[in-house]
């Protein structure tokens, strides 16, 4: 098992503004050091397309972060910016990851279909966008953690065999 450095961002006006828990980021913690991550960045930052960009950034290019997860902001509403953001941060968008997320998660709801949850490559790290429920989380988490080993190798410029 690959000892991945994690980063967790939760993107909420309400979380951030201390009006609700963070359940959603917490539980993104929680999963991934039970897998034995590390996990080495954590921002709650309201739905503000500056604010997000400048923790993903940070997160990418100053924490190191082997995978950033994101949780919020990836719905229809108004302030809904993180998938925006998501790829005007990254180098190149790896949409199978949002295509797996959605098609897994529409066999659960049917108001999968109305997430816009991508995921974008910086350098050699790769940000997943979640939704924002605890519940969603921890399923879309399972739906994807069995390949960010790899993902994480082959953007290190291994993995290929």
């Amino acid at each position: 098992m690959a000892r991945l450095r994690i980063g967790v961002l939760t993107s909420s006006d309400t979380r951030a503004a201390g009006e609700a828990d963070d359940t959603s980021g917490r539980a993104l913690i929680e999963m991934s050091e039970a897998r034995g991550w590390e996990v080495v960045a954590y921002h709650l930052v309201p739905d503000d397309r500056d604010r997000i960009a400048t923790a993903l950034i940070q997160m990418a290019d100053d924490d190191a972060c082997d995978i950033v997860f994101t949780t919020g902001g990836t719905g229809i509403g108004p302030r809904d910016v993180l998938p925006e953001t998501t790829l005007g941060v990254a180098d190149r968008e790896v949409p199978g990851i949002g295509e797996v997320i959605r098609g897994e998660s529409l066999k659960i709801t049917s108001r999968a279909m109305l997430s816009r949850g991508t995921a974008g490559q910086r350098g050699s790290t790769l940000i997943v966008n979640l939704p924002g429920s605890e519940k969603a989380v921890r399923e879309s988490f399972g739906f994807v953690e069995g390949v960010l080993e790899h993902a994480a190798e082959m953007m290190a410029g291994g993995g290929h065999g």
